[in-house]
């Protein structure tokens, strides 16, 4: 088939560091090309993949900010919708995961196409819009992340999926508990520092902050990390991340959110590491508590989840990662989507 894949431009594809949906974009278009098909990329220039790649800006928006080169993340974006629009008949399908901008294009465009929602859906001002775009074909990163839209044209639920060599099994020898991802009200990094001290273990945390997140990294979280049990080590690239969680005897996940889908918690399993997560969002679909983890419900959970670590296998969490989150397996279900959307239209023109 000849794939589109549509990247938000915030960061490369893959990205440097944080950043979690270029960074399944990047693992599903590498595995597209890898079964054969005739894969485009568009996203930004600083990308690396084996598809061809169309680039509409040079560098990630991340990096233009941060260099204060850049105030209107939108522009660029409404720029890659006109590259849609001159090049769709290249296509067999288009697959959006930059949001929303695309819908009205997208009923003009006789192209199949289909949108991955990546983020929250919870939210009030989605309502009216999800219900004028009822007809748009979505897929959801859980089942628990569509609940909100539950009207909305769902075509599938995708779990993502992670490539079998980018992160191998650890020993967990390193004794300390891991966090990783972000720092920002709605994490819940406070409470990994709190189940830390009560167990009096140490605590390593690798995350960025973001500058919406400043003033409570400043208020609420620095003063705790003068705890003699906190490592602070800040934000880590792809390369760190095995050794991190590989040598972590769990990955703390005391979200308080919807969270859509968590892609930390895959990739601990794909080290072997087990999780601790707060009950919330899609945690019960990606955890099998007491196999690859626990599913907790208050700190005091989490602290007795830490005492019982011991009963776990480390090999076990790894082999689930192979039979639920391989990226092969979330290409190939993807292109189950595509290839419906392109009989659906080919049914409908005859």
């Amino acid at each position: 088939m000849r794939i589109a894949q549509i990247a938000p431009l915030y960061e490369s594809v893959p990205p440097r560091q944080y950043g979690g949906t270029e960074r399944v974009v990047s693992y599903l278009t590498e595995e597209l090309v890898r079964l054969g098909h005739d894969v485009t990329l568009f996203a930004t220039g600083d990308s690396v993949t084996a598809a061809r790649l169309v680039a509409s800006r040079a560098t990630a928006l991340r990096e233009a900010a941060a260099e204060g080169v850049i105030d209107d993340f939108t522009a660029p974006h409404v720029r890659v919708l006109g590259e849609i629009i001159n090049r769709a008949s290249e296509f067999d399908v288009l697959h959006y995961h930059n949001g929303y901008l695309h819908f009205p294009l997208s009923r003009l465009l006789r192209v199949p196409h289909v949108t991955t929602m990546h983020g929250r859906l919870d939210l009030p001002e989605l309502q009216p819009l999800f219900r004028e775009f009822r007809d748009v074909p979505l897929v959801s990163i859980s089942n628990h992340q569509r609940e909100p839209l539950a009207f909305a044209n769902w075509a599938a639920t995708v779990y993502h999926g992670l490539p079998p060599d980018l992160l191998s099994l650890g020993t967990g020898h390193g004794g300390y508990l891991a966090f990783l991802g972000r720092i920002s009200p709605e994490k819940r990094v406070d409470r990994a520092i709190q189940v830390a001290e009560r167990v009096g273990v140490e605590l390593r945390i690798a995350a960025k902050v973001d500058d919406v997140d400043r003033v409570y990294y400043e208020e609420r979280i620095r003063p705790m990390l003068q705890n003699s049990r906190v490592k602070f080590i800040g934000e880590i690239g792809e390369t760190e991340k095995s050794e991190f969680l590989g040598n972590a005897r769990a990955l703390l996940f005391p979200i308080e959110w919807p969270e859509p889908f968590g892609l930390v918690m895959v990739e601990a399993l794909a080290c072997g590491t087990p999780v601790i997560a707060f009950r919330r969002g899609s945690v019960p679909e990606i955890i099998s508590d007491s196999e690859t983890g626990f599913i907790v419900d208050s700190v005091d959970g989490a602290v007795a989840a830490v005492q019982r670590l011991e009963t776990l296998d480390r090999a076990q969490c790894r082999r689930v990662f192979e039979a639920r989150f391989l990226a092969r397996r979330m290409a190939e279900e993807y292109l189950a989507v595509y290839r419906r959307l392109t009989w659906e239209r080919d049914a409908a023109a005859a």
